[in-house]
């Protein structure tokens, strides 16, 4: 903790949200944790603060020092955030297949950025391994720290309280955790938190049809930007999920405009992939279940991409 009213102490605690128009009758009542009311807009400011104060606990990040990532912008956001707000600095391995709204952010918190090209702005297993590769590459320099979040086992604990909060907010009437993929840390940890109090929840891991390694078939290119690396994440544990779902980029952005325009929830990909999975669970489950899942970020990240355009 870093004392009352420190502005990392406005991280959590964020609303949870019914969807009260996009749900057809008949279904599971579906709930989303508004992760855009966080301060940078995302989830990942959870992440971003347990690693960097474990990291500087155990000696790994000196005083003043520097953090490194490789990052599709959300998580790189959020640890120049918090870096600047506990007197670090940042230099994020980033790349031109994602927005400029997130390489601008991570200017503003003063992060510095060495860019990898992609192929035509596709996310694909390559341009993720080149970045992990270059923010190594980076991070042997004196004083520098790598966050390497897709390997740093603190990551799960960072979204525990997310776990918490949901319960505590649905009264404990959860019965389904729905979520996408990336390094596993934000479905891992929620899940466990909530495996503390429901022994039989019930979760569905999300991931690019395009891509949908988790489910055994070939890397391929998408445009759902945050999750779906191409390859399996080093901490991913399908023992600990029921099932895996896909959701092609083309759905995942027509329900990024349906959130807007029929929710006023104002969200990017991730979150439209989260919740036309989250759609096809609360149709198996039925009206007396209640599905969990998050709305990721802001849909102001994306303004410059085709998803509102």
């Amino acid at each position: 903790m870093q004392g009352q009213n420190h502005v990392l102490d406005a991280i959590g605690n964020t609303p949870l949200v019914e969807l009260r128009h996009i749900v057809p009758k008949g279904r599971a009542r579906v709930v989303a944790k508004l992760e855009s009311a966080n301060p940078t807009g995302s989830m990942k400011d959870r992440l971003a603060r347990t690693l960097i104060e474990r990291a500087a606990a155990k000696g790994l990040l000196p005083p003043g020092g520097t953090v490194v990532e490789y990052t599709a912008g959300t998580t790189g956001i959020s640890l120049a955030f918090v870096a600047r707000a506990l007197g670090y600095k940042t230099h994020f391995a980033f790349s031109d297949a994602f927005s400029d709204e997130k390489r601008w952010t991570m200017r503003a918190f003063g992060a510095e950025i060495t860019d990898v090209p992609s192929d035509n702005k596709k996310i694909t297993r390559e341009l993720i391994q080149a970045m992990i590769a270059k923010a190594g590459e980076i991070s042997r320099q004196p004083g520098h720290w790598w966050a390497d979040q897709l390997r740093n086992e603190d990551g799960a604990e960072g979204y525990s309280g997310l776990g918490e909060e949901i319960w505590q907010q649905t009264a404990g009437k959860v019965d389904a955790l729905v979520h996408t993929v990336s390094t596993a840390h934000s479905l891992h940890g929620m899940s466990r938190a909530l495996k503390r109090k429901k022994r039989d929840l019930l979760v569905f891991a999300v991931e690019p049809d395009e891509s949908a390694v988790l489910s055994g078939r070939p890397p391929g290119s998408h445009k759902i930007e945050g999750i779906g690396l191409g390859f399996l994440p080093p901490l991913w544990n399908p023992s600990e999920v029921n099932e895996i779902l896909t959701v092609s980029t083309d759905e995942a952005k027509a329900m990024a405009r349906r959130l807007a325009k029929e929710e006023a929830i104002f969200a990017g990909t991730s979150t439209g992939a989260n919740i036309v999975a989250a759609l096809r669970v609360a149709e198996r489950l039925g009206t007396s279940a209640t599905v969990a899942t998050l709305i990721v970020d802001s849909g102001l990240r994306y303004l410059s991409t085709d998803v509102f355009r």
